[in-house]
Order: C-alpha cells, then sequence, then structure tokens
C-alpha cells in the first residue's frame, strides 16, 4: 500500500538535503537514499532504485529529478512541486548570492579549505549509500556481469545515456530470446512540453536566455561537465559571456551545495541581472517537473510488464555501475595526499559504523576537519 507522507515532512526533508547537499548528483543521491530509504523508511530499495533507473533514462539533472520522483511518489504533485523547488531554492539563493559578490567586487570569496574537507566525506557518504542499492540491483550472474561491463566502459569514457539504454536492449533481448517471444516491445518516448511565460521580466534578452536554458535543459544528459560545454558552445561562442565568467561559474557549482545547474542562475544574473537569473533558474528546471509528472505514473506499469521489468532491471544495475565510477574517480581526484585520506577513512568509518548518521554530520565534520588540517 503507498504511503502518503505529510507534505511539511517532504518540504524538510528536501530543504536540508538542499543545504548540505554538496559533491555532486551522486553525493545527492546517496544522501537521498539515506534519509528515505534508511532512516525514515518511506521506501524500499528496489524502490529507491527503481526511480534512479528511471532518472537516468530522462534528460536534466538526475539528483533534482529524483527529488522531484521521491515528492510526487510520496505527496503525489503537490508532492513533487514541494520536494523539486525544496531541492532547488537553497543553491538558487546561495548561487545568486555569489552572483552579485561577484559582480560588485569582481572576485570569488576564498573557501578552498573548507571544500578541501567536504569532497572526501561525500566519497564516505556515497559509499554508505551505494553498497545496499548494489545488493538489491544485482539479481542474476547476468546483471552482475552486465554492471562490471558498464563500470569499466564509463571509466574507459563512454557516454552514460548509450550504456544506460544499451543495457537495458541487451538484457531485454536476451529476456524475449530466451523465452521465444515474439511479441513486439512497445516503446514510450516523453517528449518535454515547452510554455511560453508572459511576465515583464522577459525581455529580449531574458527571452533569448529562456529558449537556450529550456532547450539545454530539455536535451541533457550527463553530468555537469557536460552542461558546461552546452554553455560554452550557446553562451561564450555567441558572446553573451565571457570565457572568464564561464569558468567562474563551474567554480560557483563546485563549492555550493545542491545541484551544479544552479550555476546558470550565476551565468544569468552575470548578462542580464536578477530578471536574468531568475529566468534561466525557470527556463533550465522546468523540463525536469514535466518529464518526472509524465514518467513517474507508468512506473507501477513497467514493472507488471515481464520485458519492460527485466529492462528496468539492467537500467538499475547501470545505474549504480554508473554512481561506482563517478566515486572512484572523485576518489583519485581528491584522496591526493594524507590528508585528504584520512578524512575519506574516518568518515567511511563512520558511515560503516552508524548507518543512519545524518549526513549533515559527516558533511560538517569534514569541512571542519579540512579547514584544520588544511591549516598544517
Amino acid at each position: 500500500m503507498k504511503q502518503n507522507i505529510p507534505i511539511k515532512e517532504i518540504a524538510k526533508l528536501f530543504l536540508k538535503l538542499g543545504f548540505i547537499g554538496f559533491g555532486g548528483p551522486a553525493a545527492h543521491i546517496a544522501m537521498m537514499q539515506q534519509e528515505v530509504v534508511v532512516k525514515r523508511k518511506w521506501m524500499s530499495d528496489q524502490h529507491f532504485l527503481d526511480l534512479l533507473g528511471a532518472t537516468n533514462l530522462i534528460p536534466g539533472p538526475n539528483s533534482t529529478e529524483m527529488a522531484i520522483h521521491i515528492g510526487y511518489d510520496k505527496g503525489g504533485w503537490k508532492g513533487l512541486i514541494v520536494a523539486g523547488l525544496c531541492f532547488i531554492l537553497p543553491a538558487v539563493f546561495i548561487t545568486g548570492f555569489f552572483a552579485w559578490l561577484y559582480q560588485k567586487y569582481g572576485h570569488l570569496p576564498q573557501l578552498q579549505s573548507f571544500i578541501y574537507g567536504i569532497k572526501p566525506a561525500i566519497i564516505a557518504i556515497i559509499i554508505g549509500a551505494i553498497l545496499p542499492l548494489a545488493k538489491k540491483s544485482i539479481k542474476s550472474i547476468k546483471l552482475a556481469f552486465m554492471g562490471i561491463a558498464v563500470l569499466v566502459l564509463s571509466l574507459f569514457g563512454f557516454s552514460e545515456i548509450y550504456l544506460m539504454f544499451g543495457s537495458g536492449l541487451l538484457i531485454m533481448s536476451i529476456y524475449y530470446i530466451q523465452n521465444n517471444k515474439s511479441k513486439s516491445i512497445n516503446s514510450f518516448f516523453l517528449f518535454p512540453i515547452s510554455y511560453t511565460i508572459q511576465f515583464s521580466l522577459l525581455s529580449e534578452t531574458n527571452t533569448r536566455l529562456f529558449w537556450i536554458f529550456l532547450k539545454i535543459g530539455s536535451i541533457l544528459y550527463g553530468s555537469g561537465y557536460v552542461l558546461f560545454a552546452f554553455l560554452d558552445t550557446e553562451l561564450v561562442t555567441t558572446g553573451l559571456l565571457t570565457r572568464q565568467q564561464l569558468m567562474d561559474a563551474i567554480a560557483v557549482g563546485q563549492f555550493t551545495p545542491g545541484p551544479v545547474f544552479t550555476s546558470v542562475t550565476f551565468i544569468g544574473y552575470q548578462i542580464n541581472g536578477i530578471g536574468g537569473a531568475l529566468v534561466s533558474t525557470i527556463a533550465i528546471f522546468l523540463p525536469s517537473f514535466i518529464l518526472v509528472g509524465l514518467l513517474n505514473p507508468l512506473m507501477k506499469k513497467m514493472r507488471q510488464s515481464k520485458g519492460l521489468s527485466v529492462f528496468l532491471d539492467a537500467v538499475n544495475v547501470a545505474s549504480v555501475a554508473l554512481i561506482i565510477s563517478v566515486c572512484l574517480t572523485m576518489g583519485m581526484e581528491t584522496a591526493t595526499d594524507w590528508r585528504a585520506l584520512l578524512i575519506a577513512l574516518i568518515s567511511i568509518a563512520l558511515v560503516l559504523k552508524f548507518k543512519k548518521i545524518n549526513s549533515a554530520f559527516i558533511v560538517l565534520g569534514g569541512a571542519i576537519l579540512g579547514y584544520l588540517l588544511y591549516l598544517i
């Protein structure tokens, strides 16, 4: 039986995650797993995995879409809107503040000493969440080999969207061949819906920004680094933004909590002030709300279909493998000296020993320890 959660509780959870969600999508999803599955028991590991798989099948920011999925699942359309906004808005306001500082003073504040300790702590949070998800997702030897293959190919730089759909289609094809089923497989293609927003903030520049970011939000698969490649093409080469401003926007996206897509708030502000920031932010996140609202009700039907259920199982394994790939890459980039390695090991020990420990304490502890060790 579906468990409905009060909207107030959904809002409190995702506001908290919006403020402490450092480390990118993999870390955000790990925090959600800990809060939603382990601590609050709002859903099972299997259902969380299904939502994660669905999130990876559509374009847009993965962790934001995961928040929206959970909100819709636990509180319907109100939950969808509240969860998404509460997760996004803290980062939007923090990024907007940095955008104002940057325009006023021409540089960003130095926060490197605190970020130094947060990164290895985030790796521990991801490891703590991914272990139970990995155990749950590997339902057969076939899926285990598929997960290993996706992990290896991801580390060699293969596109995650090809790995996601490729693994799903391959496993589903094997299922139909083994069961000698010739029935056709119905495919569902979800196209994002575009709405023109008419209000006084939409000057000619803002209208242009709206359509640029709506397009990016509607078609972008992959990490924040893919987003920055799009931004370089759409904004820097057309003269709307300098490359230095783009690099500084990337920096803001790295050291602020919440979705990295809120970098566009910073960019919009540099191009056209508060109006540009507001329009850019709405445009890039709007497709995610629409796509999740369309896809989430189909999840139950997918599970009821044998063929689509097999497809979803493969996508779930691929999703876990991709998160492990991100974690390994982060580990190699972060644990470059004894200080970072010490923070990572302490954080991992705490996460594995105290499975219900609040992610905020790990993040805060990592920041403080990083600051103290950075001074040595």
